[in-house]
C-alpha cells in the first residue's frame, strides 16, 4: 500500500542504514519496525517487583564489576 508520510531526516536516515544492512527495502524496514512498535507490549515482566525491560540478545551484558564500579560513583 502506497501513503505518504513526513518523517523526522535523523529517522530517515536510522531507516534506510538498517534497510541497508538486512537487505531490505526502505518500506520493509519501516513496517517491520512500526510491526514491532504496535505490537510490543506496554508493561515488561515484573520480578520481585521490579518492572523488566526487554533486552536485545545480541546486547553485551555487564559484569559484577562494572555494576558495583559505577555503583560507586554514585556514593
Amino acid at each position: 500500500m502506497r501513503t505518504t508520510v513526513n518523517i523526522d531526516d535523523d529517522v530517515l536516515r536510522a531507516a534506510r542504514h538498517l534497510a541497508e544492512s538486512k537487505g531490505q527495502s526502505l518500506g520493509q524496514a519501516l513496517s517491520e519496525l512500526a510491526r514491532a512498535s504496535l505490537t510490543r507490549s506496554e508493561v515488561g515482566a515484573v520480578r520481585n517487583g521490579v518492572t523488566l525491560f526487554p533486552v536485545n540478545a545480541e546486547a553485551a551484558g555487564s559484569t559484577l564489576e562494572e555494576v558495583n564500579v559505577l555503583r560507586d560513583a554514585l556514593e
